[in-house]
């Protein structure tokens, strides 16, 4: 299932904590010893939950390094970065992988386990993105879906599929109420136990809402994705894309899904008062780029982003049960995430007539599935 994956300066070893001096060391000695790079600087980048970051120059030159925790699928890694080079051979605009003197994508030694990229120069968009933001994001994830359609992997069954739709509302409501019943039991509440209490209360009761909402969805298709494109995973040069970053391997999904998660990023539709208008312009751009859409994926796109909010409970999960890496990050997202959710739920009718509206005026596209 596509991932749900801004600006300390912190530097992580593979269990989250504060590298050392001697960490770093060692990951120049790699780069020297599999990339040819002598590297003169190290730096933290504080970006991303999956991985821990680097920006490293080696001669004259600056490049962004993964380093993969204990645990991760390197298997899986590989294929995403063959994703990446894929889109940017067929002109997409992506952060350029760079092979070790073997050849190989991801180097690992002993714990230590790294790919290496040319750094790109952008800007992670975090205040919702402008009209013009939302025109090339939709233009590049239509290019992106179009061509991953051709995938073999595309034809193959999607079995997260059936899971996300079989979302079960009690399950949920359950959840949340363990987290507030450790809410609940801290001896003294701060701030954040406050708003986490509203929210979670706010949800519960949205969650009578879900039945509904699923059954009000058409047959959707599905094909292989970008598999986490969000905000968070686009640099731009003020309004024009520079790289599209972080794709997954190549597993089916709901293209409603990924066209959706983007067209009403939290961040867009809780910081700008355009964000109905910009999403319909993302959304415009992708049919332009990817004439052969299914409609009823697009017109299903915000049913399909609101049910994905409202079933989830990324953030503050992480808050309670266990830490994420930039952990401030995750609760202020909640937030935005849970706000979202409701907004979309008040306004699903409308938003839903103009996404349908939208496709009977692209003349392409068409109600068959892939």
């Amino acid at each position: 299932m596509p991932v749900h994956r801004e600006d300390q300066q912190r530097a992580f070893d593979g269990t989250g904590t504060v590298m050392t001096d001697l960490g770093q060391g060692e990951l120049a000695r790699l780069l020297r010893e599999r990339y040819g790079l002598a590297a003169t600087s190290v730096e933290s980048v504080a970006r991303g939950q999956a991985t821990v970051n680097y920006q490293v120059w080696a001669d004259e030159t600056a490049y962004f390094v993964k380093h993969y925790q204990a645990g991760c699928d390197i298997d899986a890694e590989r294929e995403a970065i063959g994703q990446s080079e894929r889109a940017g051979r067929h002109g997409l605009p992506v952060a350029p992988v760079c092979r070790t003197t073997e050849g190989e994508t991801i180097a690992r030694d002993g714990s230590l386990v790294v790919s290496v990229w040319h750094w790109v120069d952008g800007e992670v968009v975090s205040t919702g993105l402008t009209p013009a933001q939302q025109h090339a994001a939709g233009s590049a994830l239509g290019r992106i879906h179009r061509l991953f359609a051709d995938q073999p992997e595309s034809h193959r069954p999607a079995p997260h599929v059936q899971q996300w739709l079989a979302a079960d509302a009690e399950a949920l409501r359950a959840r949340v109420d363990d987290l507030l019943g450790t809410i609940a039991a801290r001896d003294r509440m701060d701030e954040f136990d406050r708003t986490a209490r509203r929210t979670l209360t706010e949800r519960r009761a949205a969650l009578d809402q879900l039945p509904d909402l699923l059954a009000g969805l058409p047959e959707l298709s599905t094909q292989v994705l970008h598999g986490d494109y969000s905000a968070v995973n686009l640099l731009f040069q003020g309004d024009q894309l520079a790289a599209v970053l972080d794709f997954r391997p190549p597993e089916p999904f709901l293209p409603a899904y990924e066209l959706g998660r983007i067209a009403f990023d939290p961040r867009t539709v809780c910081l700008r008062d355009d964000w109905r208008d910009s999403a319909l312009t993302l959304v415009e751009a992708y049919l332009h780029t990817n004439p052969d859409a299914a409609a009823r994926d697009v017109t299903a796109c915000a049913r399909v982003a609101a049910i994905q909010l409202l079933t989830s409970l990324y953030g503050i999960k992480e808050h309670y049960r266990s830490s994420g890496l930039l952990q401030d990050d995750l609760d202020r997202f909640w937030e935005q995430r849970h706000r979202t959710a409701t907004t979309l739920l008040e306004h699903l009718p409308e938003l839903e007539h103009a996404l349908n509206t939208l496709t009977g005026h692209h003349g392409k596209c068409h109600d068959t599935g892939r």
